[in-house]
């Protein structure tokens, strides 16, 4: 019997699970970890204590649970991302890991760099314009602003390559990751821009381009005393968890979408020709020269818990069945979920939160069920863009927010699309489980391990009425554009 390694560092926790080849879940292991929030904008973590320090022990406990006589046949970890981790030769990282789009810090460098390269220039050999999201503008952040770890660095990671990094020794890069580090990958050559990369990464060399599934080297003796993973087994690339989540439920085709249901929203779609809108992110896939758009949000999840702190932090379910009870719609009550900026399709670090249209006939059921119409909302005006490029022919749904009786069927009934929910929720884990599976030879590459469980049917009776608020929504941010940015700009005293 063989089994199979997958874990995923997450952005609220690290997550872990043992299967077998035919895709049984043996064990699980879960540790819960937070951001921190150093300055305004800034997001970061530490990579050494909080995900070297998780793999550690999670890879410990799941490898102390292999059967008598079976054999782990591979591992392979993915991670939020995209994220910069700079280390010295002895893969220690030299400050805390910037974050993917959630942090902001690098506006000036975006602007700056998109006026060196040129906007037009960016999109077509990049495929993406400049965001928060890319790591390009976070690179040229500490050449200007942190100096003295900049030339320090001898190398730079994202979160799963750092980790097989530390397992392995290897200096790699995934291509999908190395796709969202714009301007530095260019995406029609599957392959890094050289011109570019050496412009911002200076006398850092560029990792070794892998594809998630590739092997990237063995587990080392050190590596294998404080994991358990035995010396020599196989370790595969990975790649960033939105797309180790894709991979998981079977969105590998022209067409399929993923809808990922969390903190943020995220959101992937697998296409066959290559696309480029400057408001969503063109990057290579998950599997062997394929190419997939992407989008997300900066809050979702996160501002429904928000809104359970501070409507007095009563029970979900107390709070969900308030929601319940209020018709859709929310009598006239509309939000724009920008609490911490917008990502896709705005991309304003300085756009905040409205409440548009409250009344003292409004409880916090109103407040909740409009903040799910909000995020539905948003997620429409992205789905639209995904449509012109390919069709979204099949949409899946996955994450933890599909606890919630309200969201999924809102965002079904605002978009008018079907969502299909996977039976198996463990999440990028155990899509990592799978891409090592594939990697070891021990299953086809062709092999899905995905079965659907049930679907979220739009409500075709509401349809009328959500064509009608979606269209009074998409006006909010413009005509409150102006005053957000000058409240955003308001000193903290």
């Amino acid at each position: 019997m063989n089994v199979l390694l997958g874990i995923d560092i997450g952005t609220g926790s690290t997550k872990g699970v043992l299967v077998d080849a035919s895709g049984d879940v043996l064990a699980t292991e879960t540790i819960a970890h937070a951001m921190a929030l150093p300055r305004p904008g800034w997001v970061e973590m530490d990579a050494e204590a909080t995900w070297w320090g998780e793999i550690c022990a999670i890879a410990a406990k799941l490898t102390s649970q292999i059967p008598r006589g079976a054999a782990l046949a591979g591992a392979c970890v993915s991670g939020v991302g995209p994220c910069l981790v700079l280390c010295d030769e002895t893969v220690r990282p030299l400050r805390p890991a910037i974050m993917y789009g959630v942090d902001t810090r690098a506006t000036s460098e975006i602007d700056s760099l998109t006026a060196e390269l040129g906007v037009d220039e960016i999109l077509a050999k990049a495929g993406t314009a400049l965001s928060s999201q890319a790591v390009g503008p976070k690179l040229e952040w500490v050449r200007r602003h942190e100096p003295e770890v900049f030339e320090k660095a001898t190398r730079w990671y994202g979160s799963n390559s750092y980790i097989a990094a530390k397992l392995t020794g290897e200096y790699v890069m995934d291509h999908h990751t190395a796709s969202q580090c714009d301007p530095l990958y260019a995406i029609r050559d599957f392959d890094w821009n050289y011109a570019w990369a050496q412009r911002i990464c200076g006398h850092l060399p560029l990792p070794r381009l892998v594809w998630p599934a590739d092997v990237v080297g063995t587990v080392h003796a050190e590596a294998a005393e404080v994991t358990g993973i035995p010396i020599g087994t196989p370790v595969m690339a990975g790649t960033v968890d939105a797309y180790a989540e894709a991979f998981s439920v079977g969105v590998r085709h022209p067409g399929d979408q993923m809808l990922m249901y969390g903190s943020t929203m995220f959101l992937v779609q697998v296409i066959d020709d290559y696309y480029s809108d400057p408001v969503l992110w063109t990057t290579a896939g998950v599997e062997r020269d394929s190419l997939a758009l992407a989008a997300g949000t900066s809050t979702s999840g996160s501002m429904v818990n928000w809104l359970q702190s501070v409507t007095g932090g009563a029970n979900f379910d107390v709070l969900m069945a308030e929601a319940q009870k209020v018709r859709p719609g929310s009598e006239g009550l509309l939000v724009l979920p920008y609490l911490a900026g917008e990502r896709t399709p705005v991309f304003d670090p300085l756009a905040r939160g409205v409440f548009a249209g409250l009344t003292l006939r409004h409880t916090r059921g109103h407040l909740f069920r409009a903040a799910y119409e909000g995020i539905a909302f948003g997620i429409r005006e992205i789905l639209e863009r995904f449509d012109d490029a390919h069709a979204g022919l099949r949409t899946v749904a996955v994450g933890g927010g599909l606890r919630s009786p309200i969201w999924a069927q809102a965002v079904s009934d605002v978009t008018g699309r079907a969502q299909q929910v996977p039976e198996q929720a463990i999440g990028a884990s155990y899509g990592d489980a799978l891409l090592a599976a594939i990697g070891s030879g021990l299953v086809p590459a062709d092999t899905d391990w995905a079965k659907i469980s049930r679907e979220v049917t739009p409500d075709a009776r509401h349809r009328d009425l959500y064509d009608d608020l979606y269209s009074t929504w998409q006006q909010l941010y413009p005509a409150t554009r102006t005053v957000v940015h000058r409240l955003a700009d308001q000193p903290i005293v």
